[in-house]
This record gives structure tokens, sequence and C-alpha cells, in this order.
């Protein structure tokens, strides 16, 4: 059983056995709460404060990959990093963003960190099918709600959850959630601060799981 929560913005832990965080912050510096878990392995998309503040989850034998491309795998998961753009100019106003793939109890997971275009094709190969996406929809610096919707239709996950947005509290000057909800056809889920996933529990059709700190 495998349990997903949320720390706020763009930092998810994933935990089975082995806990995996996704893009940490410190909290103080972005208005939020500092995230509470200790990392087995993190994945850092990219180096700006918001994303990579791995001293805030680590402990003593944390693996750290930071911005890396390429396949390994850490502690029997099998991660994949896949390189991106933070804007829609080639990473020319804020540099390149990677995406990872990770995949954990046979559920497939992608973390687009802040994405800010649409993936070109050959990153779309790549990445394949995908259960569980967790999608920047806050716009200024990422995809907004449309371009989040553009990606989605491309990628076609299961389970689609999105992050980097506004929240109270957050400094940073982003959209809410709101009119990314407002543009969905599909099931949504307030799902609360965590929540439990298997394989055989993933659904037919796609669902929007919202998640509150």
């Amino acid at each position: 059983m495998l349990q997903i929560r949320w720390h706020g913005h763009a930092c998810f832990e994933i935990t089975n056995d082995i806990k995996l965080v996704t893009d940490p912050h410190d909290g103080r510096s972005i208005g939020i709460p500092a995230p509470t878990a200790k990392a087995d392995i993190i994945l850092i998309s990219h180096n700006h404060y918001d994303h990579n503040s791995a001293k805030t989850v680590m402990k003593d034998d944390t693996k750290v990959v930071n911005s890396e491309e390429g396949k390994k795998k850490i502690l029997g998961i099998e991660i994949e990093g896949i390189e991106s753009y933070h804007d829609d100019a080639n990473g020319a106003k804020r540099g390149k963003n990677i995406i990872y793939k990770f995949r954990v109890e046979d559920i497939t997971f992608c973390h687009l960190g802040d994405l800010g275009c649409i993936p070109d094709q050959d990153t779309i190969n790549k990445l394949g099918e995908i259960d569980v996406l967790f999608i920047p929809v806050g716009g200024t610096f990422t995809l907004d709600a449309e371009g989040a919707w553009k990606v989605i239709e491309i990628i076609k996950p299961k389970i689609i959850i999105p992050m980097h947005y506004k929240i109270p509290g957050l400094s940073l000057p982003i959209s809410g959630v709101e009119s990314f909800l407002e543009k969905n056809t599909y099931r949504i889920l307030n799902v609360g601060n965590e929540i439990e996933i298997e394989r055989n529990e993933l659904p037919d059709e796609p669902e929007i799981w919202v998640f509150t700190l």
C-alpha cells in the first residue's frame, strides 16, 4: 500500500517501505509550513529556492537526485529524469527543468516539476504511459490552467494531481487551482492531506485528486 502526502507547492511524499520526496521547499521562504518528511530519496527538478531545499527533508543516508537526466535505480525504485524547460523559450527565460518518471509498486508516477511549455514529441515518447501525474497549474512561472489541460490531453494519465498553485499564506504571485478545475470534465476527489493508493484501485476513467494542507 502506497501513501501520497502533499507538503504544499510541488512537494509530495510517496511512501511505502521507502519514502520519496519531490521538490522540497523550506516553508519559511514561501510562507507555508515546512515539509515534515525525512526522505530516503529526494528528487529535485531544478535549483530554484522553492524546489531545492534538500536539507529540510534529509537524513544521514538520503539519496538526492538533483536535476539529473537519465535512468537509474535507487533503493529498488526505477527513476528517469527527462529534460524539459521552465519556460516557453527553450529555457532562455528560466532555464531547464527535469521531469521525473518513477515506478513504485507497479504504479508509474510523473512529476513535471516547473514545466513551462508543452513537451515535444520526443519527451512524450519517453514518458509513455503514466498512472499518476503531478502537474503545475498556477501560471506565471509554469504552465497555467489552459496549458496544463493541453499537457493532460497529450499524456492521458489515470490520476491528475494539480500542484504549484496559490494557497493561503503562499507568497508567490501565481493563480489558485480554481481556474484549472473550471476547465475540467473529469471526476474531482478532494482527498485531504494524504491518500492511500494501490495498483488495482486505479480508476478506469481519469480523475483529479485535489490535496489540501
